[in-house]
């Protein structure tokens, strides 16, 4: 008779063990990835709602796509430094169910107002900005804890597993979202989205990880505090290289993602269902990157996975403007599978370029240097959105998406001139003192 415990299936149970999913020291990593994974499908539910509720319901013109996209990241242009600093000096977990109770709570007012014909666009700027600020502390607070949570050594593993859910999330979201909001209508939608947050914020509450934030007499001046983390950023010779690609390509894809659901709605003639369809479609690619992560940056090694991860996003980004004059079928063709392509390449490049910074920084700097790097690459979005809007506006929206194809290939620069293609292993001479306080600058 065949074993009951073939060895495959004892594989598979050590596996399962000894990974985040079943062991025991992953208890709360679970518990902070269950509240992700239902935000994240809320947010994906909803990503084409807020645009789509600017353009078919409030008549957007081109310009107000711009500035909807860029209040959506202002936040990180306005307060990114010192909301580092601030992370730093609060309890982690107090920071993120917070922000998912604020930006839960500014979601519910544009159903409210809708059903009492209050919405407008100033409005929905008004609600896109305070997310985009809970999303700031949400998301400094967020990569700083994961430390906190797990094993040095398991940094890469958690940090896939979170891109899997949001590489899920981006699969099925979109698609459900197109065809709720053809349904029920934009606003109906985002409350979808609205009731994700809370969820997020209940599964947070149950980590059981207690955390003491640095005494108060530790504490210096906050502008000192958020010296400490800019300068790590700028006197690492290879972070400062990722973060200006990073950057750079974050503020031209600000601009296509400013001019993408006018162009796909107006100019390609796709509808609600076939901008669902795209996104979902495409964001296959984010899945499958999420899925091999870890084993592309072993194969591969950790500095090449870096640039060879972010150099299929320039063809990949051209494919947008040139699906435009093509059938409605072959437009969708050529918007998925350039999402397909950028999206596994994003997301391999981000799984091993935040693990490398993880991994890098002292522990009580976390918080800081996460902040410094948002402000530099999240805060050049609202740039590039506002960017969009203006030649989108003066020029077209082709030719704003041919703005941006040029503008990422320049972005890729930086890495691809580095010592990252060389290098299959990157440094972690800080790792040893993670609990250890950073120098005092003088």
């Amino acid at each position: 008779m065949p074993s009951k415990d073939p060895a495959g299936s004892g594989r598979v149970s050590r596996w399962y063990r000894t990974s985040l999913i079943g062991s025991p020291d992953g208890r709360d990593f679970r518990r902070l990835w269950a509240g992700d994974t239902i935000s994240q499908l809320g947010t994906q539910i909803s990503v084409i709602a807020l645009p789509l509720l600017a353009v078919t319901v409030l008549a957007a013109d081109e310009f107000q796509m711009g500035l909807l996209t860029a209040f959506e990241t202002l936040a990180f242009l306005l307060i990114g430094l010192p909301a580092g600093a601030w992370v730093d000096r609060m309890r982690k977990k107090s920071v993120l169910i917070m922000s998912d109770l604020v930006r839960g709570a500014a979601l519910l007012t544009l159903p409210i107002a809708y059903a009492f014909d209050m919405l407008s666009f100033p409005l929905l700027l008004a609600v896109a900005g305070t997310v985009g600020l809970a999303t700031v502390f949400f998301d400094v607070a967020y990569q700083s804890y994961l430390p906190d949570l797990v094993p040095s050594l398991r940094i890469s593993e958690g940090n896939a597993k979170l891109q899997v859910s949001q590489s899920a999330a981006q699969v099925i979201g979109p698609g459900v979202g197109g065809l709720l909001v053809r349904a029920l209508g934009a606003p109906l939608v985002i409350l979808f989205d609205a009731v994700s947050y809370f969820g997020s914020a209940a599964c947070c509450l149950q980590i059981k990880h207690q955390e003491q934030p640095a005494p108060k007499a530790d504490r210096r001046s906050l502008w000192v505090e958020i010296g400490e983390g800019m300068s790590f950023v700028v006197h690492q010779p290879l972070l400062r290289r990722i973060v200006a690609t990073t950057g750079l390509c974050n503020m031209f894809n600000a601009l296509t993602q400013a001019m993408f659901v006018l162009y796909v709605i107006r100019e390609l003639g796709l509808g609600e269902a076939g901008l669902g369809l795209v996104l979902s479609l495409g964001a296959v690619g984010g899945l499958i990157g999420a899925l091999s992560a870890e084993t592309f940056i072993r194969l591969v090694g950790e500095g090449r996975s870096i640039v060879l991860a972010i150099l299929p996003s320039i063809p990949a980004v051209a494919l947008v403007p040139l699906a435009a004059g093509h059938s409605r079928s072959t437009a969708i063709v050529m918007l998925a599978v350039s999402m397909v392509i950028y999206g596994f390449g994003v997301v391999i490049y981000n799984v091993a370029q935040v693990s490398f910074r993880q991994r890098l920084c002292p522990r009580p700097l976390l918080g800081r240097m996460n902040a410094s790097i948002r402000f530099i690459v999240y805060g050049l979005q609202p740039v590039g959105a506002l960017l969009g809007g203006f030649i989108g506006a003066q020029f077209g929206v082709l030719t704003a998406l041919w703005v941006a194809v040029a503008g990422e290939a320049i972005g890729v620069l930086p890495v691809l001139l580095s010592p990252l293609l060389k290098m299959r292993h990157l440094p972690r001479a800080l790792d040893q003192h993670a609990d250890q306080q950073p120098p005092t600058k003088h």
